[in-house]
């Protein structure tokens, strides 16, 4: 393909994503994989563009809107060839030289498009005009909820969900142990360094294809985030215990629960997908867990649960949530979110978390996780609950808070919270 008909291509993905509920990363896997006649070049240079456009997004329409443009995904990709690629405009007007020739080539460029490649020319993706929350990339309305956690560090932890996330891997430890992971990963050439925070994590050095790897498809390794798997440890899950995952998803903290009680036990995954479930089960088999048990959460599993209160050594909610702390996995997700949708989590969250209560033995555990930044969702949930259950207190973190938060500023994960709640025995 011709760098003209790459760019064609990256517009008609981004118009895609526009049109589509589905999370960004979804709809850019089915629009790869319904042309064929794209090379790995091509699909890499396709997508490189359009992630760079959603990654800038406000910053981008920020400069076409201050040049009376028009922001369109075809106007943003120019922009974002110009601020954020740093292509000289000359580079850019070359694009569009074809005029036709071959297939899938872009358009000519309009009058008004010219004068915005003239207008953009030389100048940088930051400017001191824009405001803070263009800067940030966030809603506007967003600091203002954040500012009572994390004060005058508010600017800098909002502005550590701008880069790209590195790539986090989980050794399995039922099947090796970390050198013997990074010795397999480096035979591949994949170079991986030791987590900080995770005796369980390795980096992986740029972005390599890990899931190509006979290490991953023997299950050595999972791709998990450092911080996810902190939630895992947290858990405190052990050999002989009975667990509950009580919102699996597709389970990532499954696996890692398994693996810390070495396969024996009882853990039971439960949640409200079954297309979550399934793919759990694919993980599963490749890690070689065989102590879990895959409940969809529907009517007959709501009765299962009721006959085991007071029955779970460890109960794991972790809870459906904005999703505010992956911000760097999910650039897109930024501009999805309204407080309505946080309302509304907020209510699910508080619901998921009174039904796990009675499933705790007293003397057991309750975890309660998101990957949310807003402490609505956050401590607001973890006070209200001992507030309304007086059989719990908190677990106290090392530093003697009430619970944990995880973020990109200060650990290099993504952003966690998670509170630990131990149930007293009467």
């Amino acid at each position: 393909m011709t760098p003209g008909a790459r760019f064609q291509e990256a517009v008609a993905l981004l118009e895609a994503i526009a049109s589509s509920d589905r999370p960004a990363d979804g709809t850019v896997s089915a629009f790869v994989r319904a042309r064929r006649y794209m090379g790995a070049k091509d699909r890499r240079a396709v997508t490189t563009l359009a992630w760079g456009v959603l990654r800038h997004r406000a910053r981008l329409t920020w400069h076409v809107e201050a040049r009376r443009g028009t922001p369109t995904p075809r106007t943003l990709a120019l922009a974002s060839l110009l601020l954020v690629d740093g292509q000289a405009p000359a580079a850019v007007r070359a694009l569009f030289d074809a005029r036709g020739r071959t297939p899938h080539e872009p358009p000519p460029l309009s009058s008004a498009e010219g004068a915005l490649i003239d207008a953009l020319a030389g100048r940088t993706l930051a400017d001191p005009a824009q405001p803070l929350a263009v800067r940030l990339e966030i809603p506007a309305w967003l600091p203002d909820r954040l500012a009572p956690v994390w004060g005058d560090d508010t600017e800098a932890e909002l502005a550590a969900l701008l880069p790209e996330a590195p790539l986090d891997l989980r050794v399995n430890t039922l099947k090796a142990d970390r050198d013997t992971a990074v010795a397999a990963l480096a035979a591949e050439g994949i170079a991986t360094i030791p987590g900080t925070l995770s005796p369980w994590a390795l980096r992986a050095e740029g972005r390599p294809n890990v899931a190509a790897s006979a290490a991953f498809q023997q299950g050595l390794v999972e791709v998990q985030d450092e911080g996810s798997q902190l939630i895992a440890l947290l858990t405190e899950a052990g050999p002989g215990m009975a667990v509950l995952d009580l919102c699996a998803g597709a389970g990532g903290k499954t696996l890692a629960l398994a693996a810390a009680m070495e396969n024996k036990g009882t853990l039971v995954a439960t949640d409200v997908s079954a297309g979550r479930l399934e793919r759990a089960r694919t993980r599963l088999h490749r890690a070689g867990v065989h102590n879990v048990t895959r409940r969809v959460l529907d009517a007959e599993t709501g009765r299962w649960l009721k006959r085991r209160k007071g029955s779970f050594d460890r109960v794991l909610v972790d809870a459906p949530c904005s999703g505010t702390g992956t911000w760097r996995r999910n650039p897109d997700a930024r501009w999805r979110l309204t407080p309505a949708q946080v309302e509304s989590l907020c209510a699910e969250q508080a619901g998921v978390l009174a039904r796990a209560a009675d499933l705790v033995r007293p003397g057991g555990r309750l975890v309660y996780a998101t990957c949310s930044l807003l402490p609505e969702e956050n401590e607001g949930q973890i006070t209200a609950f001992l507030a309304a259950h007086p059989d719990y207190r908190p677990h106290p973190a090392p530093d003697g808070q009430p619970w944990h938060r995880f973020t990109p500023a200060r650990h290099g994960t993504d952003g966690f919270f998670v509170a630990v709640l131990d149930r007293i025995v009467p």
